[in-house]
């Protein structure tokens, strides 16, 4: 899932600190991905493991353009893991996959440049 929106423009609306401290956002590990062929827009669905505390959840993420089966493997993806679960089709994702959109609005993963252990939270 992605948001359309200009990036060139300025925030429509601020949130409280707190606000942000209530999402939590936390890196994980892709242990398993499966091809989605039943999802609208084409997707994956991953199984990612967020270490002690949070385990292992499932998700769908829109990022085929970018990203095969082979580079995910292993691949370390920041995820939203305190939303609702939610259904996508006969498929239950339990976390959001953030990404950036590109030029032509595919999905692009957040890439960290030193290692965290599975479960890190974004601060």
């Amino acid at each position: 899932m992605h948001l359309d929106f200009n990036p060139n423009s300025p925030p429509e609306n601020n949130i409280e600190f707190k606000d942000f401290l209530n999402v939590d956002m936390r890196i994980g590990e892709v242990i398993e991905i499966q091809d989605f062929p039943e999802a609208r827009k084409p997707s994956y669905k991953l199984l990612i493991d967020f270490g002690i505390g949070v385990g292992i959840k499932k998700s769908s993420a829109q990022i085929t353009v970018h990203y095969s089966k082979e580079d995910l493997m292993g691949k370390k993806v920041l995820a939203v893991v305190n939303f609702p679960s939610r259904q996508i089709g006969k498929f239950m994702s339990e976390v959001l996959v953030m990404g950036f959109s590109d030029v032509d609005n595919e999905i692009v993963l957040f890439d960290l440049d030193k290692a965290v252990p599975n479960g890190a939270r974004l601060h």
